[in-house]
């Protein structure tokens, strides 16, 4: 199989992205297999030119590096993805938007001969899909393609993993994506990529030299961290998840991948040391595959040649004369000469910054001492989040962070964990808060309430300081109670104690003499019917306790019956049920009227409130009926613009036949055209509405 796997634009933000259970994407779950994994992505490679890593490696030792040549047949770079395939590939301006470490992938043909593709690829791409620095994003792939009827199940397992996919509209389309963030190169390692895969060595013939397959040949594999190296594709009941049936499986696959030749280069770290006469050091750190040769590049300007590094297991280390003049911006240049074309690295020169930090939190002084390599330009030195390096302290620093951080104008940096002293921190003495009930009345309970304090408390008392002597109930809790007996001013303090010291407060109340209440119901209200009502009984006196009860009128359903602002529905009029007669009808558009009732000690009082309907009157009435086609044309106009029906009933009252119901538009009018009933020798009818309008024994104009 070669490389048919149509590309899925990846963009930035797409971290990991299992495309389900969205809509028109197949729901898609993945299955943790049985085995435990024995295998994955361990290393990226330094970056290189191109800013991808140079390569990666699996923890079978596997090294890939990336594919970007489209003259490489066995591991082209995509030509439709460059300005000009022909030309040498350079970046940015001949460079593929996407390539691949490993493009893997198998067909399998379903038994019912549909075809199924399934990819498995490292892949390398940008996030706005343009050859951008800085844009480049690596990330593993695993993508499903095949045609199935929506709500079909399936567990497909392959060499990564087992995927449990509900079929949707466009059948089974899963792609996860995963590590998809710029320069975030080591993301891909959380991918079910790896380790990589490659043909089989005990299958004929042999890969070859040089890259772990042909792309253009099916081959069996390994590599699989699962030992699952095939597909398999399995229908299941979509309710129980149980196995209908086996419906494809092959252990052929397409890889492409080359194996890494070139071990590539990363500078650590490049630093120099200069004496006030202007001679010193440069210091590299470099990192690469063991056993290569790193050499820092001749350059005359700072007075050293080409130097070999010393390595060990991958890092490699170099120190050389500084004698030449310090450029403004100076940088170094290491060498990977064991790779072919040899692979090349800059890294700007900084100093070498030392610094101790120290805090006191007694006076909250920050010191902090430092020092810059570069003895001959003396840069300044800066603190991050504070300011300049100088001989003075850092003062107010009430938290100071865990480890400073040292900049110099010359580049270099250093982090140090700050050293601090003083005295250990203690609670806070606790702050009391108290208030009491008021107004108070002579033997009612009032409550003297201290849960507002702050802090630690382990302790309340409550004491009183003047007064009528009373007695307390609950002294030592947050919340005590007493009943006085007389009128006059109480006074009382609440001390709260806690590991931190002690804090007080103090409260007062006013007590009066127990008087008799007296209700007030509020004013007497005109409400259009089917709108909320609220009644007012707050400006009753002394009352402890209300309660709202109804007198006559339609039943209402009162809410909050027992507070001083009850609520209630002012019920609609109940039409008459069509067709009619309605011998039991019974039209009532009363006030409704309800008592107030309020008690204390001294005695109980009650109140009445009247809630009258908004009255509504007819007008401009017109009834009509043909005898020709049985035909009642009426209308008329209401007072009221409430959208309330009218219904229309035969004769001059309201117990008829019903001859229809209309609604009334914004501007009050409403009409009825309807066939029946016959009147017969009836010559009157009566109107009805929701919102209490009403007219009776209205004459019909009977024509042919």
């Amino acid at each position: 199989m070669k490389k048919t796997l149509a590309r899925l634009p990846v963009t930035l933000g797409v971290i990991a992205a299992v495309l389900a259970p969205l809509a028109g994407t197949a729901a898609a779950v993945v299955v943790t297999p049985s085995a435990p994994r024995s295998g994955k992505l361990t290393q990226v490679g330094p970056i290189a030119d191109h800013g991808f890593p140079a390569w990666y490696r699996d923890s079978n030792n596997v090294r890939l590096e990336l594919c970007t040549d489209p003259a490489d047949l066995l591991c082209p770079g995509p030509a439709d993805e460059m300005p000009d395939p022909d030309a040498p590939v350079s970046f940015p301006d001949n460079f593929p938007g996407e390539s691949f470490y490993q493009l893997a992938g198998s067909e399998v043909t379903l038994t019912n001969g549909v075809r199924a593709v399934i990819g498995m690829n490292l892949e390398a791409a940008f996030a706005r899909e343009e050859p951008i620095d800085g844009d480049q994003m690596v990330f593993g792939r695993v993508r499903i393609r095949f045609d199935a009827t929506a709500g079909q199940r399936f567990r497909i397992t392959h060499p990564y993993g087992i995927d449990d996919i509900v079929a949707d509209d466009r059948g089974v389309n899963m792609t996860e994506d995963i590590g998809a963030a710029p320069l975030a190169f080591g993301s891909a390692f959380n991918s079910r990529i790896g380790p990589f895969l490659k043909w089989d060595p005990a299958v004929a013939p042999a890969a070859p030299a040089g890259y772990t397959g042909d792309p253009g040949v099916d081959h069996k594999v390994v590599g699989s961290p699962y030992n699952t190296n095939f597909v398999r594709i399995e229908q299941l009941d979509p309710s129980t998840g149980a196995v209908l049936g086996q419906v494809g499986f092959s252990d052929l696959f397409s890889v492409q991948g080359r194996y890494a030749t070139n071990a590539g280069v990363d500078i650590d770290q490049a630093t120099y040391t200069r004496a006030a006469n202007g001679t010193g050091t440069v210091e590299v750190f470099a990192s690469s595959e063991p056993g290569q040769v790193i050499e820092i590049q001749a350059d005359p300007a700072l007075g050293f040649h080409n130097t070999k590094l010393r390595g060990d297991n991958g890092r490699y280390y170099g120190r050389f004369p500084l004698t030449g003049t310090l450029p403004a911006d100076p940088k170094v240049e290491v060498v990977n000469v064991s790779d072919r074309p040899t692979t090349h690295k800059t890294r700007a020169l900084v100093d070498v910054v030392t610094a101790t930090a120290a805090y006191d939190a007694d006076t909250q002084q920050l010191t902090v001492v430092a020092s810059s390599s570069d003895k001959q330009a003396n840069p300044a030195l800066s603190v991050a989040g504070f300011g300049p390096v100088t001989a003075t302290p850092f003062s107010n620093v009430a938290a100071p962070p865990a480890a400073i951080t040292v900049t110099s104008a010359a580049g270099g940096s250093t982090t140090v964990p700050l050293v601090s002293t003083g005295g250990e921190f203690l609670p806070t003495a606790p702050v009391a808060a108290a208030t009491a009930d008021t107004p108070a009345l002579v033997n009612q309970t009032v409550r003297l309430d201290a849960t507002g304090s702050a802090g630690e408390i382990t302790k309340y008392t409550w004491t009183q300081t003047a007064g009528t002597a009373v007695t307390l109930t609950n002294a030592a809790t947050s919340l005590a109670t007493f009943a006085p007996t007389a009128p006059g001013r109480y006074e009382f303090k609440v001390v709260v104690e806690g590991p931190g010291g002690t804090g007080q407060a103090t409260t007062s109340v006013d007590v009066t003499d127990v008087v008799a209440p007296k209700a007030d119901a509020g004013v007497d209200q005109s409400i259009l019917r089917g709108r909320a009502v609220t009644l007012d009984g707050s400006k009753s006196t002394a009352a402890e306790t209300y309660s709202w009860t109804q007198v006559s009128g339609p039943a209402v359903t009162l809410a909050g019956a027992t507070s001083a602002k009850p609520s209630f529905t002012y019920p609609v009029q109940a039409l008459p049920a069509a067709p009619g007669p309605n011998a039991t009808y019974v039209y009532n558009n009363a006030p409704v009227v309800l008592e107030l009732t309020v008690r204390n000690a001294a005695g109980v009082s009650t109140d009445r409130v009247v809630v009258t309907p908004q009255p509504e009157t007819f007008s401009g009435l017109a009834v009509r009926y043909r005898t020709g086609n049985n035909e009642w044309r009426i209308s008329g106009s209401s007072s009221i613009l409430a959208g309330q029906r009218v219904s229309v009933v035969l004769g001059s009252t309201l117990t008829g036949r019903v001859i229809g119901t209309a609604n009334v538009d914004a501007t009050g009018a409403f009409s009825l055209r309807v066939t029946g009933p016959n009147p017969g020798t009836v010559r009157t009818v009566s109107f009805v509405s929701t919102t209490g309008g009403r007219q009776l024994g209205f004459a019909v104009s009977v024509t042919n």
